[in-house]
């Protein structure tokens, strides 16, 4: 039942408890401008759940607590939730001062399976291996279906947490764009290399491509993933452990490394990037370049529909389009993309027996059929299907009453793919013409494989002390590299970072990750 094609005949059962609910309304909209508390529906055991705080909800429909569809849920599903709201940013931070009080939810949730095992190797979670072979019956044919989640789930032996499969809209994350106008106008072609980008960059900076008369373009603008993205093409990350030989080396050590801050230091040094960037916390005013027309390549994420309509409101002939990774002396990686599973739910280790009962046969019945109408909305309210897909009937209305909710399928089987996206955008012009442009993203963020050498990093103590402690300490240098003019190379940089990683233990901690390896690389072919 993971795809529209075989479930469109089961929604009708789920759309038809919504209209039910929903005529206690107005006309065949749910209504939530009068929140009322959160009732427990009949002898159903209530069990709490961790839900990221977006800031999503809007005050008409209520709060992360109590909305529509906290409500639907609870006449639905076969226990009643609590949702407990934790800020985004600030996840982890929140949860483990619940859990150190003694006030965790039931289900924590993050998509950070390092989390989830630091909490395992804590005792703060529980394995639930015997409970879902005894109470589950959906999840537990979905795991036969897709054992390649297994080995994600095991954590010292045993099985710690729940996850489905992501959709290839959510492994695809990163993402590059370029000014397709301003190629054309400065007759250019579509770089293809890591110096061909560099010069289509210089072109943008001196051929007045905004044709204003002044040299006051920024080539280059970027979004948080901005700096990641520019690590991937030289086919390293930070902050992960790549396979050298039989060995683990951490990427942020690695000669790679060296040549994606090598190439960072050249778009400063050239002009070819914010001189500011680095104090723009938020990146507001770099994604402001992109928006009002004064950048000609954005690294952000593969679906930017935000920035494309602000962009297109400032600048309505501009032409934004997918730009394909450039290949680096390493060849041609693909941009940062998530791994298989999708969020990690764990279970409190307060629980008891009853509420891990209730606990899995609401989790069997969100991925069975919950999920369905809280990602795609009422049917002929949020949307109608054409020809086995969602087609979106107005997209304010679903941007304010259904995509907060996707916060509450935490488990689900919700996919979407390239050619839907026309069919889901609302009609007008402006949301047609990005559809055509998302789709043609999706499809260039998973053209090329992202180097990924095992599926999960070691989750030992010592090593994420070590990253978190070294973390900091290498932005500053990175950061004296890449403005430091003359006065530092990446070079030199570089054996900064090398040197502060051995003073902090990284000799020892390679030692402990590659036993770690010797000892599980088999399970990760």
């Amino acid at each position: 039942m993971s795809k529209w094609g075989k479930v469109a005949a089961s929604l009708a059962a789920a759309y038809l408890s919504m209209s039910v609910l929903a005529a206690c309304g107005s006309g065949n909209v749910l209504r939530t401008s009068d929140p009322t508390p959160m009732t427990t529906a009949g002898s159903k055991k209530e069990i709490s759940i961790s839900i990221f705080d977006r800031g999503e909800v809007s005050a008409e429909e209520g709060n992360y607590e109590n909305n529509r569809w906290t409500k639907w849920i609870n006449e639905q599903a076969p226990a009643a939730v609590r949702w407990v709201p934790v800020p985004r940013n600030e996840a982890q931070t929140k949860l483990n001062t619940l859990i150190a009080s003694g006030s965790a939810p039931d289900l924590i949730w993050e998509y950070d399976r390092n989390y989830i095992a630091q909490l395992a190797n804590q005792g703060a979670v529980q394995p639930i291996d015997a409970y879902i072979d005894k109470y589950s019956t959906t999840f537990k044919n979905y795991l036969k279906a897709h054992p390649e989640l297994k080995s994600y789930l095991t954590m010292n032996g045993k099985m710690y947490a729940l996850t489905t499969i992501r959709g290839i809209e959510s492994v695809a994350n990163h993402g590059m764009w370029i000014r397709q106008d301003w190629l054309d106008k400065l007759g250019l072609k579509t770089p293809t290399t890591v110096e061909e980008l560099l010069e289509v960059a210089r072109k943008f900076k001196e051929g007045d491509p905004d044709g204003n008369g002044k040299a006051d373009t920024v080539p280059i603008s970027f979004n948080v993933n901005g700096v990641s993205i520019m690590r991937s093409l030289f086919m390293t990350n930070e902050n992960q452990w790549y396979v050298e030989g039989d060995k683990l080396e951490f990427g942020r050590v690695s000669d790679r490394f060296a040549e994606s801050l090598a190439f960072q230091k050249r778009l400063f040094d050239e002009g070819l990037i914010d001189k500011e960037y680095i104090t723009d916390k938020n990146f507001q005013r770099s994604t402001q370049f992109w928006t009002t027309g004064k950048s000609g390549i954005f690294l952000g994420s593969w679906n930017m529909e935000a920035v494309f309509n602000d962009l297109k409101k400032n600048v309505p002939e501009a032409r934004m389009t997918a730009l394909e990774p450039v290949a680096s002396k390493f060849g041609k990686n693909g941009l940062f993309q998530e791994a298989p599973p999708s969020i990690f739910v764990a279970f409190n280790n307060k629980m008891k027996e009853d509420k891990i009962e209730a606990a899995i046969q609401f989790l069997d019945w969100m991925l069975d059929k919950g999920w369905q109408p809280i990602r795609y909305g009422e049917e002929n309210v949020h949307f109608k299907p054409v020809n086995g897909i969602p087609q979106t009937l107005d997209a304010a209305l679903f941007r304010k009453q259904v995509l907060y909710a996707k916060e509450y399928a935490v488990v689900h089987q919700y996919e979407q793919k390239p050619e839907w996206f026309s069919v889901m955008a609302a009609p007008d012009a402006l949301s047609q013409e990005y559809a055509k442009e998302k789709a043609k993203s999706l499809t260039v963020a998973l053209k090329n494989k992202y180097r990924r050498d095992i599926p999960y990093s070691p989750s030992f103590t010592e090593v994420s002390q070590l990253i978190a402690t070294f973390g900091p300490i290498a932005q500053q240098i990175e950061a004296k590299v890449v403005m430091g003019g003359a006065s530092m190379t990446a070079a030199s940089g570089m054996e900064d970072i090398r040197k502060e990683w051995k003073r902090l233990g990284g000799d020892i901690v390679e030692q402990l990750v590659h036993s770690w390896y010797q000892q599980n690389k088999s399970e990760f072919k």
